[in-house]
């Protein structure tokens, strides 16, 4: 331990850097504080190159770069971030408290959006890609006509929820959030489950099958409760439709028919 009057020999290197482990043995906190502001410091540095290198990746994926993106849309990009600065963001990155992906939809979604012709055919357009994996979340089964959002899941590219839907409100992170919108011509069918309540009467099964065909759906799957001899009996049906509008329209047939007493969509 040193004391005062003692000398001492100073070895210098030009590229030398303060080590983390002198803060347990500095004696003053002069000396600490500028030890921590240079580790600070040097961490940032590193953190927003990583965070840059990710932040290329992530465009790439979506055929841009990083020139590609106008100071414009950075400085939205600050300003929808609470005043955090570019490279507080790239940081961020750099860190694993943002994602690389939604940043880049993010960014490309604030410049000049896709001309009609160059968005990718499908149920989703995503504002600001060219593209992603899109799955369809299981627990709310949105369908085209339904207020969605995006959310990126680690693994599984991206996963549309309603806006409603209950597990994606008990976890919603802002930061995997993406803005959604539907095509306006989806080009596939989505399976969708009705529950009826009918009266426990002989043959509404074949007329309920029979109104579901009309309305230019399919059933994919039926389930009937057990009869246990009371007045009504429950039917769950997979049907598949093009948007909520073929839905309603097949819910308005339904109801037509005298033995259903209630319908209701099952989601989840």
């Amino acid at each position: 331990e040193l004391r005062n009057g003692d000398r001492v020999d100073i070895i210098t290197a030009s590229h030398a850097k303060p080590n983390p482990l002198w803060l347990n043995f500095v004696a003053t906190a002069k000396a600490r504080a500028h030890i921590r502001h240079f580790l600070k410091t040097m961490h940032f540095a590193e953190s927003v190159q990583l965070g840059e290198r990710l932040l290329q990746q992530a465009l790439a994926n979506f055929k841009a770069a990083l020139p590609d993106v106008s100071d414009a849309q950075w400085d939205k990009l600050v300003r929808d971030s609470s005043g955090r600065s570019r490279d507080e963001i790239l940081s961020d990155i750099g860190l694993g408290k943002r994602l690389a992906v939604v940043v880049a939809h993010q960014l490309l979604a604030l410049g000049e959006p896709l001309p009609a012709a160059a968005r990718p055919a499908g149920a989703v357009v995503v504002r600001g890609s060219e593209g992603i994996a899109v799955q369809f979340a299981r627990c709310c089964g949105p369908i085209p006509g339904d207020p969605i959002i995006g959310v990126i899941s680690k693994g599984q590219g991206m996963v549309v929820h309603t806006h409603d839907c209950p597990v994606i409100a008990k976890n919603r992170d802002p930061e995997r959030v993406l803005d959604v919108q539907w095509d306006a011509n989806p080009t596939k069918l989505f399976d969708v489950g009705i529950r009826l309540v009918v009266a426990n009467q002989r043959g509404v099964l074949a007329k309920v099958a029979a109104e579901i065909a009309a309305a230019e759906s399919n059933i994919q799957n039926v389930a009937v409760d057990p009869d246990d001899g009371g007045t009504y009996t429950v039917m769950r049906f997979t049907v598949q439709v093009m948007n909520r509008m073929h839905l309603a329209r097949i819910v308005r047939d339904l109801r037509r028919i005298p033995e259903v007493v209630r319908i209701s969509r099952i989601k989840g």
